[in-house]
């Protein structure tokens, strides 16, 4: 695959410690002895596994309640990144390269994808990461009460916490390594583009579960069953409207930032906010109106993202205190490694909202415990 060995590409595969030209073919496996440091392989089988267990449980829902929303979810997820992906990757190839150069490189992982281009843990990260900030959302409520799109917004606010964490940490760790010099990631927020703090963080599992709860949740919430093939058509739909959907949410910051990257910035942060400032405030009072049991609305809990999401948070902090002593030994930026760091105080931020949504689905009260709760299977989910 030599003759798609981009000279960015090739740049940033030497500097991320491995040859552009000799990287593998569709799949390429390694030891993990033998990867960049011991950080690739602790984050490669943390996300995989937890998409693993996210689809099973998905499938465990639906054969125990007839709820197929969760697997909808799941290969939604998985379809947004074969859409989105592939073109980043290889932009000669679609056809794009005098607009698109290539913007990041990911290091080599013990299972890889696509030439090296496509580790698993990516592959993987997506549907897990859409699973728990769904989950969360679900779990409280928010569709049923506040409607598909305030739902969506909280599901693109929660994941933005859950996906920051991982995204000031990636670049020192060596997990990816950015294109500063491409005009499509400026400005930068320290090791971040700010493209990506809002538009993969934020946007795009925004648009992934407005989707999903548009084309099968709501619908399922009312009591609707779906066939097999009208599940598979939805979730094929919901995968190329979710990419769609990530092209026209940042399109205020894409077309008024033209001709500045400040501009770009300003207009990306201050999407941001507003769906920032909309999602807190809904949550929060959701989930007092649940605590104070005002409501007798059908219940959902799901154990798995209660669990997991801990798990995640664990890793990473600990990932995150790994690497404090080289971050705090970091010049100008950048490690004596010369990698560069993350911004830890909104690291911290994020931590802090992650941490409070799982909490918040724990201090609920139990579906068990609402005498007026339904008694029905789309009312009360539990595994």
């Amino acid at each position: 695959m030599a003759e798609h060995c981009s000279p960015t590409f090739a740049e940033l595969a030497t500097q991320l410690g491995f040859s552009c030209e000799e990287a593998g073919g569709l799949v390429e496996f390694r030891s993990p002895f033998a990867l960049e440091n011991w950080t690739l392989p602790v984050l490669e089988i943390t996300i995989v596994l937890g998409a693993v267990l996210a689809l099973w449980y998905a499938i465990v829902r639906l054969r125990r309640h007839g709820d197929p929303t969760d697997l909808v979810l799941w290969f939604g997820a998985t379809a947004y990144l074969f859409v989105i992906e592939p073109p980043l990757y290889f932009p000669a190839a679609f056809g794009i390269e005098d607009h698109v150069d290539t913007m990041f490189a990911h290091n080599v992982f013990t299972v890889d994808f696509l030439w090296g281009r496509l580790p698993i843990y990516i592959v993987a990260i997506y549907p897990l990461m859409a699973t728990m900030a769904f989950g969360i959302v679900r779990m409280l409520g928010i569709f049923r009460r506040y409607g598909v799109l305030v739902g969506a917004i909280c599901v693109g606010f929660v994941h933005h916490a859950f996906y920051e964490i991982f995204d000031h940490l990636g670049p020192q760790l060596r997990w990816w390594e950015w294109s500063v010099d491409n005009p499509i990631n400026q400005p930068m927020f320290d090791s971040v583009p700010v493209g990506s703090v809002v538009v993969f963080a934020a946007l795009w599992p925004m648009s992934l579960a407005f989707c999903v709860q548009y084309f099968v949740g709501r619908q399922v919430d009312q009591g609707r069953d779906f066939s097999g093939v009208e599940l598979v058509w939805r979730t094929v739909v919901i995968g190329l409207l979710a990419s769609v959907g990530t092209f026209l949410l940042p399109l205020p910051a894409t077309v008024l930032g033209a001709g500045s990257t400040t501009v770009r910035g300003v207009v990306y942060l201050l999407e941001l906010a507003v769906l920032s400032l909309v999602a807190a405030v809904v949550l929060v009072r959701r989930w007092r109106e649940l605590r104070s049991g005002d409501t007798a609305e059908p219940r959902y809990l799901n154990p798995f993202v209660q669990r997991y999401a801990i798990v995640y948070l664990v890793v990473l902090a600990g990932l995150w205190l790994a690497s404090l002593p080289a971050f705090f030994d970091a010049v100008d930026g950048e490690t004596a490694t010369g990698d560069p760091i993350g911004n830890l105080w909104y690291t911290t931020g994020c931590f802090a909202i992650a941490v409070l949504s799982v909490l918040a689905t724990f201090t609920l009260p139990r579906p068990g415990d609402e005498a007026a709760a339904p008694e029905s299977a789309n009312a009360v989910v539990t595994s």
